[in-house]
């Protein structure tokens, strides 16, 4: 009989899955193949996203600087 084992996500990987919906939510796409491309790794502390979306927020310095 095979030995089933309960694995969570650390807060790294909770990180990720809300930046992989904050960029869903930006950019008006799909998130469902970010989160299929997640690489995940087994720590002590739990799953870790190797490979955690990047997500760009405009700075908005550009628009002050006009305005000065």
């Amino acid at each position: 009989m095979s030995e089933e084992k309960n694995m969570f996500m650390n807060d790294q990987a909770v990180g990720a899955v809300m930046m992989a919906l904050q960029k869903s939510l930006m950019e008006q796409s799909d998130i469902v193949p970010v989160l299929k491309g997640f690489k995940f790794r087994l720590s002590e502390q739990g799953l870790v996203v190797l490979n955690p979306p990047l997500v760009k927020a405009d700075s908005g310095e550009e628009g002050e600087s006009e305005n000065a």
